[in-house]
């Protein structure tokens, strides 16, 4: 009988989960709503990674009911080896799987783009975290220190920021942008006050929102739009330097960058400003442009365990 596994990456704005059968091969998929784990909300999460992961079996239908053998969660936040277990705990007692095995989001995506080798992964989604293995296979992370004193250049981070820039537009502390509008409109207020109760209320993932509205100012030729993307690319850059200095011994040596989450998708302006601003702060590196999908990295994973268990 074919043994199933499932990958799950439980992001600050959606989840993904796959189903693949013992060869690798994909055999149903699901999105949810986003899973990104805190202190408080774990077994939230866990409700909403069995709900999509239930939704992905239930399309599955060479898997005929049989439980799947490994279940692997890469989630945002799960950075703390206490909340791993914790989320761990609360979806084994949905009984989604044999066997179950929680990770970080950048764990998972980083199995996908790069298996076993070298290299380095910078995510920019709501949040923002890099991570890289050297040729000695030392592992080591940067960055993805949270939304309320980290996550630079991420979704949530320039929402920070563009919110920021038009209340002081507002004051005449900058100049005019025609973010102000954009941002206006992205959150439906009616005027400048009415941010104040928007931006209390939001979360990181809410502030993310604001993210596509930045970008498409941007396009449009506004200076101060441009700027902020400018400013995202220059410290998403600097996890990359960051980790070629720790890993490649200097930020002039030869290795391969992967880059992965909603906000550096291909074609995307950020996208494109990081890999021009790569090419000067880390002169050895070549970029990979394929995507990275942290789902499909998590089937990897669980099909490592299922080697393991047999």
């Amino acid at each position: 009988m074919t043994a199933f596994v499932v990958g799950v990456d439980g992001g600050g704005s959606k989840t993904i989960a796959i189903v693949a059968d013992e060869q690798g091969t994909v055999v149903a998929e699901a999105t949810g709503a986003a899973s990104a784990i805190n202190a408080s909300n774990v077994r939230a999460s866990a409700e909403i990674i069995a709900s999509v992961v239930g939704e992905a079996l239930a399309h599955a239908g060479d898997s005929d009911g049989e439980t799947p053998r490994v279940l692997c969660v890469g989630v945002a936040g799960a950075g703390r080896e206490s909340l791993r277990v914790a989320l761990r705990k609360a979806l084994a007692a949905h009984d989604l799987a044999d066997e179950v095995v929680v990770y970080t989001d950048v764990a998972v995506a980083f199995d996908d783009a790069f298996e076993r080798g070298p290299g380095i992964l910078v995510l920019a989604g709501t949040g923002s975290v890099a991570m890289g293995r050297g040729p000695t296979g030392t592992i080591e992370r940067c960055g993805g220190w949270g939304a309320v004193f980290g996550d630079e250049g991420s979704g949530a981070w320039i929402g920070r920021r563009a919110l920021s820039i038009v209340a002081a537009a507002a004051d005449g502390r900058e100049p005019e942008t025609a973010l102000s509008g954009a941002i206006l409109t992205a959150t439906e207020s009616a005027e400048m006050s009415d941010l104040i109760a928007w931006a209390s209320d939001a979360t990181p993932a809410t502030l993310a929102t604001l993210a596509p509205a930045v970008m498409h100012v941007a396009d449009a030729g506004d200076a101060r739009a441009n700027s902020l993307l400018d400013i995202a690319s220059e410290e998403l850059t600097l996890h990359a330097v960051a980790l070629a200095r720790t890993l490649f011994a200097d930020d002039r040596a030869a290795l391969q960058i992967a880059l992965g989450g909603g906000l550096l998708a291909r074609g995307g302006g950020l996208r494109k400003r990081l890999v021009h601003r790569l090419k000067s702060a880390v002169p050895g590196a070549q970029v990979n442009h394929e995507d990275v999908v942290p789902a499909r990295g998590a089937v990897r994973a669980a099909l490592s365990e299922l080697s393991k268990v047999g």
